[in-house]
Order: structure tokens, then C-alpha cells, then sequence
């Protein structure tokens, strides 16, 4: 079975609410977040490669970031990154990876990662991972997702609605839109809610037909271009014809229209690092509730921080309570944690201040 596993890494985007350490020119997934020694793409793939042989991960990413992802990941097999030559969404770039993989091997199942999610307990994830490929394996129309266990009524994730029953993986009866905090304070006491955390788990010829099915002007334009997949013309064909693709995602193009949805509950804790406070809600804190990356900080009636410099900098504070410090190279920032959902209007004041390599 292991042979029939493969994954798909989405690696494409811009991470501009973790500005001004992620930047057009090198967003999140490529930078050390944490601290840890490794970027979170190399962790992803790390992760994926505890039971997916490297040379069936796929990594599809911005045409730009094509030269970074063979840097970081030198192990992986070089014709599995496909470069997006135009943002267009999840939508139309799973079912390129699955087209892709289904001409590899027509057997095949495979799984789809988001390259900039934080997931401490590998062990359980690649257990409820190895749980996800059975059940698709044995029912090969299915599309399945791992849902992620609400820790809080967050209103800032979709959420996944699924039918209250004993069995470990659950029919989803429908996906909800991010909520307002009532709704979501009503989800959770409800109990039968997770978070859509954008994991994906299917069979290759299940999800092309769901594609198939709910979007044939997608299919018919990626069908056209299957002569030339896994060739050197591949290239050229994207070239001339990804932008034709619609911009949908994937929630959108078939989840929501499929009567074949199934979720796991996931067992393992997940952060999506979407923002400086996540980021903060992650990290180990000090005495003073300050959460360092890098930084040397001497902390005098100050806590409650998210710091982050270069490795080894001193940093004195006085006074600061809830702020976000991020000092990189050419920007240094300090906001109150309570504008960290401004950073993209912050990052857009920069740019026009300073020009757009900025941002």
C-alpha cells in the first residue's frame, strides 16, 4: 500500500500577515518561524516523509519560489515541483498535482498539505494520516479531510459540520463559513463542529471524477494539457494555459458539492501559524508571559510580548504589555497585539512609504 501514497505540498503563498519577516520576494513557509532550525516547508516535508517515499511528494509553489524550494529541500526529486505561473487557488492546482500523480500511478492515493501549518505531535498525525489512506483506499470515491479539534471559538477558520455517530471517521453533512462569534460559541457547544484546516486525503481517480463531475470546463482545460504532464513540454503547456483556470478553491469546486465527504477528527494538536498572535499562542513563554525568537531580552515591567529579531540580538524593554517587536534586516515593527489583523494595511502603508521590495 505504502507505494500507492503519494503528497501534494501547497507552497505557494504570500504569508503577508506575518510582514515583515514574510515578504513577496521570501514568504513563511520558507523562513524558520519558530526558531527551530527548520523552515516550515522543510518541516512539512519532513513530516510527510515519515510514510510517503520523497520522490511521491509533490510541491507546487509561485513560479518565483521555485529556486528556494530546491535550496531547502535538495533530498526531493527536482521534477516534482511544479511552478504556478499564475495564482489561481487551491482548486486548480490539486487537480493538476492529481492529474499528474493519477498518470504516474493510476492507483494511487494521495494527500494534500498546506506548507505552513505547525503540527508539534507527528507520531499521532501520521497515525490519523495512515487511519485517512485506508478508508480512501477501501472507498475510492470518497473525499476526506482532517478536521482539527476546537481549542477556542474562533471565528477566523471554516468549520466542518458532521453527523453525530460512533464511527472514528464521520460523514460531513456540510462546511460552514468562517462565523461570527455567537455562531461559533454555538458550534462548539453543539460538539459535532471541527476546524477546516485545508488537509486533504483521496483517491487520485476519485477526486478527478468529483472534478469531473462538479467543474468540466476545469477538467477539459487540465485534461488537454495530459499528453505533456510529468514531460519537459509541461512547463510551456502551464505556461500558455494555467491562467485560464478559474480562481476557486477547492472547498468551493467540490467539497461543498460532493454527497462523498468524510472527516477525521484529528487527535493531534495544530497550529495554522496564520498570524503573529498564533504565533505567540505556540511558543514557550518566559516568567513575564513574553514569547522570544532569536532575541536576548532583558524585560523590565514589560509582558505579555511577541518578540523575534536575529539570532543572538539584545533587546531592552520598558513598559510594553501585549506588543508585537519584530526587528528584520531593513524593517523594524512595534504594534499592539490588538492590530496584528492591520498587518496588511501596515505592510501596504510601508510599501507605498518605501517601495514595494519592502513588502
Amino acid at each position: 500500500m505504502s507505494n500507492n501514497k503519494y503528497a501534494v505540498i501547497m507552497a505557494g503563498g504570500v504569508g503577508s500577515r506575518f510582514w515583515p519577516v514574510s515578504k513577496q520576494s521570501f514568504p513563511k513557509q520558507f523562513h524558520d518561524m519558530l526558531g527551530m532550525g527548520k523552515s516550515l516547508l522543510q518541516m512539512t516535508f519532513d513530516r510527510l516523509q515519515q510514510q510517503i517515499p520523497s520522490r511521491q511528494i509533490l510541491v507546487l509553489t509561485n513560479d518565483a519560489y521555485v529556486n528556494l524550494v530546491k535550496e531547502q529541500l535538495p533530498e526531493m526529486d527536482f521534477g516534482n515541483i511544479v511552478a504556478e505561473p499564475a495564482m489561481r487557488n487551491t482548486a486548480p492546482c490539486i487537480l493538476l498535482a492529481a492529474l499528474k500523480i493519477q498518470k504516474m500511478n493510476p492507483e494511487a492515493s494521495m494527500m494534500v498539505a498546506p506548507s505552513d501549518h505547525y503540527i508539534a505531535e507527528e507520531d499521532i498525525f501520521n497515525e490519523d494520516l495512515a487511519t485517512a489512506f485506508q478508508f480512501c483506499a477501501v472507498h475510492t470515491q470518497a473525499l476526506m479531510t482532517l478536521g482539527i479539534q476546537p481549542t477556542s471559538p474562533n471565528t477566523g477558520f471554516g468549520y466542518i459540520e458532521y453527523t453525530q455517530e460512533d464511527n472514528q471517521i464521520k460523514k460531513v453533512s456540510q462546511f460552514r463559513e468562517k462565523p461570527d462569534l455567537k455562531t461559533a460559541q454555538q458550534f462548539i457547544s453543539a460538539g459535532n463542529f471541527v476546524w477546516n484546516a485545508g488537509i486533504f486525503i483521496w483517491n487520485v481517480a476519485g477526486v478527478v471524477s468529483a472534478f469531473a463531475k462538479s467543474q468540466p470546463q476545469l477538467t477539459s482545460l487540465f485534461k488537454n494539457g495530459l499528453s505533456v504532464f510529468n514531460t519537459p513540454l509541461e512547463t510551456q503547456w502551464l505556461e500558455e494555459n494555467y491562467s485560464k483556470a478559474e480562481n476557486i478553491s477547492v472547498d468551493y469546486a467540490i467539497m461543498e458539492k460532493s454527497d462523498a465527504v468524510f472527516v477525521l477528527p484529528a487527535r493531534f494538536s495544530w497550529n495554522d501559524l496564520g498570524t503573529w498572535g498564533s504565533l505567540y499562542d505556540k511558543l514557550d513563554k518566559n516568567e513575564d508571559a513574553n514569547a522570544v525568537i532569536n532575541a536576548s531580552v532583558t524585560a523590565i515591567n514589560s509582558k505579555g510580548n511577541m518578540v523575534r529579531t536575529a539570532p543572538g540580538k539584545k533587546v531592552i524593554l520598558q513598559g510594553m504589555e501585549d506588543y508585537i517587536i519584530i526587528d528584520q534586516e531593513d524593517v523594524l515593527m512595534i504594534i499592539p497585539k490588538t492590530a496584528e489583523q492591520e498587518i496588511k494595511e501596515i505592510r501596504n502603508a510601508a510599501m507605498d512609504a518605501y517601495g514595494k521590495e519592502i513588502g
